[in-house]
């Protein structure tokens, strides 16, 4: 396992850095937003942004918001760095590695109330906005003859990374279906690349995606591998439903080209990402990030479908975490009229 003293100490020596250089660019622009920033009493902060995989959506978000964040003059430099998402990007956050990050919301959930994993847990995160739904999509090799959750009993099946918040998706779906890992032949903690590679390999039968929709890995797989989407209906979205609160109803609709165009509509299930900070962020910057995440998406630059699979009016709704003081402020301004 990795140290996170050392790694704590190492990232802090990199922010140092970061700080230490940031009035050195030859266009100067950084010189003038520290400028600026000082003017108004505020030092400019450097932020890590831990996000995910590289093959899932969490990665391509924070190189789209990279710049939007790095355009405030309270911001220094925002470092993207891909993790191993959910559940380790809280972890980095408790402990100071990262300072912005995104998350699926039944993560948070365990976080904040200090369960499951996070047993015993204070936790530093506030929410800074809602995301997108994160869909369960559970995909089978149609010559497994996979239809049903229940259908997974004695098939390989990849889950996720450890401690991913695929995973912890995974595991609570199986639960619902009253299955467990040892009720599969084989489990494997892969993320979406090496799944799809095990899957067209013949090693995999079945694979949990975790994600917005489209995902590319699952787009790449229906290229070479034909594939059944698995749906989560009846009593095992019923039980999710009632025992994780965080869970809401999803049909991936039939004949969209831009997610999968599928022959028929797949119903199942979703969980909403957020996007959250350390409560120790100041006040000002979650504002300005709150605030520049809404310009954003209200404007034409989304670059990132994903984002584009959600009203910017909702950021601040249904959300499973405190939301920070500073992007609050934000949003009673949006509901005073203060925004258009």
């Amino acid at each position: 396992m990795i140290n996170r003293n050392w790694m704590l100490a190492a990232v802090l020596g990199f922010s140092g850095a970061l700080l230490a250089g940031c009035g050195n660019d030859s266009d100067g622009s950084s010189t003038a937003s520290t400028d600026q920033a000082a003017s108004k009493g505020s030092e400019p902060v450097n932020l890590i942004f831990g996000t995910g995989g590289t093959g899932g959506t969490y990665y391509p978000i924070g190189g789209a918001l990279k710049g939007v964040f790095e355009a405030s003059d309270l911001v220094g430099n925002v470092q993207v760095v891909s993790t191993g998402a959910s559940v380790q990007n809280i972890n980095n956050i408790n402990d100071g590695l990262n300072q912005i990050a995104i998350v699926m919301s039944d993560v948070a959930y365990d976080a904040v109330h200090g369960q499951n994993q996070f047993e015993g847990q204070s936790p530093k995160l506030k929410a800074l906005a809602g995301l997108y739904p994160n869909v369960v999509q559970v995909v089978a090799t149609s010559e497994s003859g996979i239809t049903s959750i229940g259908d997974l009993a004695g098939k390989r099946v990849g889950v996720g990374k450890v401690g991913s918040g695929v995973e912890q998706s995974a595991a609570k779906v199986l639960e619902s279906a009253g299955l467990s890992y040892d009720d599969l032949a084989k489990v494997t903690h892969t993320g979406y690349a090496d799944s799809v590679t095990e899957m067209s390999n013949g090693n995999l039968d079945a694979a949990f995606f975790t994600s917005g929709v489209p995902n590319s890995s699952i787009t790449g797989l229906m290229q070479s591998t034909d594939i059944t989407f698995v749906p989560v209906t009846g009593d095992v979205a019923e039980k999710l439903l009632k025992n994780y609160p965080y869970y809401e109803r999803y049909d991936i609709p039939a004949g969209a080209p831009e997610r999968y165009n599928l022959g028929e509509e797949v119903n199942t299930v979703a969980i909403r990402n957020m996007m959250v900070v350390s409560s120790d962020m100041r006040d000002d910057v979650a504002e300005d990030l709150a605030k520049r995440f809404y310009d954003y998406l209200k404007s034409d630059n989304v670059s990132v479908g994903a984002l584009k699979q959600f009203d910017p009016n909702t950021m601040n709704q249904h959300l499973v975490a405190p939301v920070h003081p500073g992007a609050q402020k934000f949003y009673d301004s949006l509901s005073s009229g203060g925004q258009q």
